[in-house]
């Protein structure tokens, strides 16, 4: 797989974050996400390969591209049999945030990215659009920390796995009120806590890499990221564990459905029997081939912005497969305006 779409995954990651960044500090979020889904689609819809979205911007009822259960690629089309070989052709599941941490685009605030993970038919877990409690940490904590384990055992843990002082590690949590609590319970233990509007992607891959200054992810963020960033963290041999969250009092705000009772039956409809059942990475990512792709829209901690030139414009991806073990940073001129063509006479 890795071999077959890698470059051509990598150049629908950066058409997505071109195409955002033109809108990079102009306030307008929802434009931002729409051209970033436009670019990414087209892109995608022009690779040799039958994917299926099972994370994408909606359901076919409220979002007109990149839906949940969208078929891309040119094998899916009507008259694929004509071009394509289907017996032989390996079906793609795709989870896809095209421009994560909107907001974090519109005001030109760092962390914004377009990501998205691939796996064969099954490898991805359909996450609903509910929300996830999760817990990213460095490989050297993965098994060890728990989810189901307070803040201050888990910073007790990770200290000791790391042969860091509590007071070294720094913890990211997202702004909400939902968090308040936690946010007293990391520094009461000493910890520093490094907060975020947006974007928890880019901070849960953060856990993987050392010299990021980033220990820990805590708390509750989307479903659908937390398998995108699940897919990175195994990749990475990182920990990552999610657990859904369907009880709209819970987060107090923004949870598709009225109530706990008809989240739960969403749930059994999409044959999930065990609601508060704790994920971890690889059963989020179970495939036997994932890959991870994001390119920086904004700066960030890893990976640089898009930036423009006069004709062009260069792009930093980052690209993690668990199939060569690598995690590769890949850095893109865009050649905008077309070459003069010199006559000779």
């Amino acid at each position: 797989m890795e071999n077959t779409l890698g470059l051509e995954i990598i150049e629908v990651v950066e058409q997505a974050a071109i195409a955002s960044s033109r809108l990079m500090g102009k306030g307008d979020k929802n434009e931002a996400d729409r051209v970033a889904v436009e670019a990414m689609r087209e892109r995608m819809n022009k690779i040799h390969m039958r994917g299926r979205i099972v994370i994408g911007e909606g359901e076919r009822d409220d979002a007109p591209m990149l839906f949940i259960g969208e078929e891309v690629g040119i094998c899916s089309r009507p008259d694929a049999e004509s071009f394509c070989n289907i017996d032989e052709l390996v079906e793609i599941d795709i989870a896809v945030d095209p421009c994560e941490g909107t907001n974090l685009c519109a005001y030109g605030q760092p962390g914004s990215m377009a990501v998205l993970a691939i796996s064969e038919k099954g490898g991805l877990f359909a996450a609903p659009d509910f929300y996830m409690k999760k817990l990213a940490a460095p490989p050297a904590a993965k098994g060890k920390v728990d989810i189901n384990k307070s803040a201050t055992e888990n910073l007790k843990i990770l200290s000791e796995c790391l042969d860091r002082s509590i007071d070294e590690l720094v913890v990211v949590v997202m702004k909400r009120e939902r968090h308040n609590d936690l946010i007293k319970e990391i520094r009461e233990a000493g910890a520093r806590v490094q907060l975020i509007s947006d974007g928890d992607v880019g901070a849960a891959i953060n856990c993987g890499f050392s010299g990021t200054n980033i220990h820990a992810l805590m708390g509750i963020g989307a479903a659908p990221e937390g398998v995108i960033s699940a897919a990175a963290l195994r990749c990475l041999g990182a920990h990552f564990q999610g657990q859904l969250i369907y009880d709209p009092a819970i987060v107090k705000t923004g949870l598709i459905g009225e109530s706990k009772e008809a989240n739960i039956a969403r749930l059994k409809e999409m044959n999930i029997t065990d609601p508060d059942k704790v994920y971890t990475a690889e059963e989020l990512a179970c495939g036997e081939t994932v890959l991870f792709a994001g390119t920086g829209i904004t700066p960030g901690n890893i990976m640089n912005g898009v930036r423009f030139f006069k004709g062009g414009a260069r792009t930093q991806t980052l690209v993690i497969s668990s199939q060569s073990k690598t995690a590769r940073f890949v850095d893109t001129i865009h050649m905008f305006d077309q070459p003069k063509i010199v006559q000779l006479h």
